[in-house]
This record gives structure tokens, sequence and C-alpha cells, in this order.
């Protein structure tokens, strides 16, 4: 098992080379923290094989059930924002993947919510581009799932 790495990944890392493990772990961050949809669509694999679990969406299959999740939250009322930190990386020829833990806060109406997510991904080598085809996403603290659903359906947080 790897030490757990400190610096965290927020999406505004500067990476030499694209075809990294790395890179695409950042290019999830980026499309996330700026509600990029397009860059989100380039990061996950687009096939109906692929499975996010999280908070929001329970547990959605196939790019399009997953793209409806990110829909809702960068067209919703909340801004979102996360950064990965207390992880390690694995990676093998083809499989790539991350455990850890995403922290950062949902801002709405003047109100801040700060997140605390256990988080893991995983990316596979397609044709030569890594691509994430997994992702689970939990918040441990009752309270705090409760107030952040809430809160991205517009509801008092």
């Amino acid at each position: 098992m790897s030490a757990p790495v400190q610096t965290p990944i927020t999406g505004k890392e500067c990476l030499v080379s694209s075809h990294s493990a790395l890179y695409a772990l950042v290019g999830f961050y980026s499309a996330f923290n700026t509600r990029d949809l397009g860059g989100m669509s380039r990061n996950w694999a687009q096939s109906d094989d692929i499975a996010m679990s999280n908070p929001l969406g329970g547990l959605r299959r196939g790019w399009e059930e997953i793209r409806g999740v990110y829909e809702r939250i960068f067209n919703g009322p909340a801004k979102v924002y996360v950064e990965f930190h207390d992880y390690t990386l694995h990676e093998s020829e083809n499989l790539f993947y991350a455990v850890g833990r995403e922290r950062g806060y949902l801002e709405r109406d003047g109100r801040r919510l700060d997140l605390a997510i256990r988080t893991s991904r995983v990316f596979r080598k397609l044709d030569g581009r890594w691509q994430q085809v997994h992702h689970h996403g939990s918040i441990e603290d009752p309270a705090l799932l409760e107030r952040y659903q809430k809160a991205v359906r517009g509801e008092a947080f």
C-alpha cells in the first residue's frame, strides 16, 4: 500500500503529459469545478457499462444516466466545489484507480455547507487514453448528507 499523497488535486494543476493517469484525474476535477459538461463527457468512457454511485444520483449506469447527474449539479441553484486529498494512486498497464477523500463546499443563497466525501475513481486505458469507468462517493455523516441533498435540490438546508 502506498502512502497517502498530501498535495490536493483541484483541477488547476498543470501537467506535461496528457497521456498520464494523473492527467485524467486532474481533468475530472477541472471539469467538475468549472461546470464543464463537455470536459466531463471527455473524462468518462462513453459506454453502457460504466457506473457511478454517489450521494446525489444513487447508482447510475451508462454515460446518459451519469450525464444527467452532472447536468443537475451544473445547472442547479447551488455551486459545488471539491478537491481530492488524503489519497493513494494505483496504476497498472490498463487500469488506474484513486482512493481518498474530497473536501469542499456547496454555496447557495449566501449560505455555505462544508463537504466531506469518501471517494474512489477508476479509469481504464481505452484507445490509448485514460477514461473514467467507475466512481463511488459517500458522505459518512447522515445530517450532512441530508443537508447536501436538499441544497442541490433547491430546498432549505
